[in-house]
């Protein structure tokens, strides 16, 4: 039997919206692990900044987490 046009198209218009999606996917999964480090810093500045800040002000346990413990002041 054959398939009329309509319905080979709408045949390849599926095949083509699950290989586009399944890219969709992927590329996003790729996106999500390449974020990892970042929220692995996050967490650590977090950490930091709440044991630190109860030593000191906020603005102060900031710049120590951030690796600057001198305050430079602005003039």
């Amino acid at each position: 039997m054959f398939m009329s046009d309509a319905i080979k198209k709408n045949y390849w218009l599926k095949i083509t919206s699950a290989i586009v999606l399944l890219l969709c996917t992927l590329s996003l999964i790729l996106i999500a692990l390449s974020l990892t480090p970042v929220a692995k810093w996050a967490n650590y500045q977090n950490t930091c900044i709440e044991q630190e800040s109860q030593k000191a002000p906020i603005e102060w346990a900031v710049r120590k987490c951030n690796g600057r413990s001198k305050v430079y002041q602005v003039k």
